[in-house]
């Protein structure tokens, strides 16, 4: 866990504690139907943590199981997320691709638009 600090203009992260992976039992979103930031890591011990933004805590879940799944391979438990933003096979996963589903729901926006206006012959 990095702490933020800002003294004057500069920047500055500072590492608080550190966790291994292999000690992760459980990630819990707490309520998958809400942008709620806020989440548990269930360790020897719980975690209650809060992300920058809710897109910001799906990202941290999926990192943490592609991680998971490339060295470790173990049943990780990941519960309270919306599965449909927890994969990365769907279309509406945001591994950086926000831009990209926002061009696609406006291309076919402005589609449904423009057929909606063309006459009927």
């Amino acid at each position: 866990m990095v702490k933020h600090l800002r003294v004057d203009r500069e920047e500055k992260y500072e590492i608080v504690e550190k966790w291994f992976l292999k000690d992760l039992e459980m990630i819990d979103g707490k309520e998958a139907d809400t942008d709620n930031p806020y989440f548990d890591m269930h360790f020897h011990k719980v975690y209650n943590l809060e992300a920058y933004s809710c897109a910001s805590k799906y990202t941290f879940a999926r990192t943490l199981n592609k991680l998971n799944e490339m060295y470790l391979k173990k049943d990780l438990k990941i519960v309270n997320f919306n599965d449909t933003y927890l994969n990365d096979d769907s279309i509406w996963s945001s591994n950086n691709r926000d831009c990209l589903v926002l061009m696609r729901i406006c291309f076919y926006a402005s589609n449904l638009l423009c057929l909606s206006l063309c006459p009927l012959s």
